[in-house]
């Protein structure tokens, strides 16, 4: 037994899923085959936002292989890293949108709905409480979805994909009006979507390695 949790070598564990649960694995086959089928988003495309996704679930197994699947797909390191950062940009306003339920919790005329699109009307009380942070905040935001090695466009799809891996309903909000407005398709959207539910599924069939490492002690 290694001393290092996620030892590459776990993986070969992954081979004995067929003979304890095959009809599981072979319907999670199906549906991960099925998701990175070329559609309205291109394999390379969907290979990035995996990429994206990953990051998300912090599953470095998921991490390794799409992150060579992607490059295997042409995708550059500077597209990649440049996905990435669109995570790092979503998930910081995950937390800075959520601030609006500080303002709620203090007040007691408060409506009982915890996720009133209303609420991000009320960021300019972060805003005024933490000026300078707040400031390094929108510019970092800004920049992590600008036009770069990756377009405006699928940077905000990628950003839509992260905000369902988030579950965070005001990322997906603004980022769903925001990737429209730059033209992104409702196609391109649902595949988006499902590489973020292929990658959440992912994340929890990589760590059976884990599981049955661990078992096996």
């Amino acid at each position: 037994m290694s001393n290092n949790l996620y030892d590459k070598a776990n993986t070969r564990h992954l081979n004995k899923l067929k003979d304890l649960a095959p009809e599981q694995v072979e319907a999670f086959n199906e549906f991960n085959k099925a998701v990175f089928l070329e559609g309205a988003l291109s394999r390379k495309e969907k290979e990035i936002i995996a990429v994206a996704i990953a990051h998300v679930t912090e599953c470095p197994y998921c991490i390794d292989s799409h992150t060579r699947k992607a490059k295997k797909e042409d995708a550059t390191l500077e597209e990649l890293v440049e996905a990435v950062f669109v995570v790092a940009g979503v998930e910081a306003g995950g937390a800075v949108t959520h601030s609006t339920h500080i303002q709620n919790a203090q007040d007691p005329e408060a409506q009982d709905t915890l996720y009133a699109r209303s609420n991000l009307k009320k960021l300019g009380t972060l805003s005024k409480n933490a000026p300078v942070g707040f400031k390094g905040y929108s510019n970092f935001s800004a920049a992590s979805t600008k036009t770069g090695k990756l377009s405006a466009k699928f940077k905000e799809i990628i950003a839509v994909a992260v905000a369902h891996a988030t579950q965070c309903p005001y990322c997906i909000d603004v980022h769903t009006k925001n990737a429209v407005k730059a033209g992104a398709t409702n196609a391109e959207l649902s595949e988006a979507v499902l590489v973020t539910s292929a990658l959440l599924a992912g994340g929890a069939y990589a760590h059976l390695s884990n599981m049955i490492e661990s078992f096996g002690e």
